[in-house]
């Protein structure tokens, strides 16, 4: 994680999280349609698990996988458990 976060340049990281921290477009997530996987660290306190559950239920039909002893990189921080529950989401759509 060191190692990714070390490639971006403070400058710029900081111009693209002021220009994101001012966005909102939650009004845009009712008008996903698109399967829609939200997978959240228990642990995260970066974004906390209200914001989880106000973002499921904003999204229709919204699928929700909490990542248990996880925090805001459940993806490095419980490998095995996150690629499980991205393959079982992705195995259960429907091409067509």
């Amino acid at each position: 994680m060191a190692s990714v976060m070390s490639d971006f340049h403070p400058v710029g990281y900081q111009l693209m999280a002021m220009a994101i921290s001012d966005l909102d477009t939650r009004d845009l997530l009712p008008n996903i349609r698109v399967p829609t996987l939200l997978v959240w660290g228990e642990a995260d306190a970066r974004a906390l698990m209200t914001v989880a559950h106000q973002l499921r239920d904003a999204i229709p039909g919204a699928r929700l996988v909490i990542i248990r002893e996880a925090g805001h990189v459940s993806n490095f921080e419980q490998l095995a458990q996150f690629n499980a529950e991205v393959h079982r989401f992705c195995s259960s759509l429907t091409t067509g």
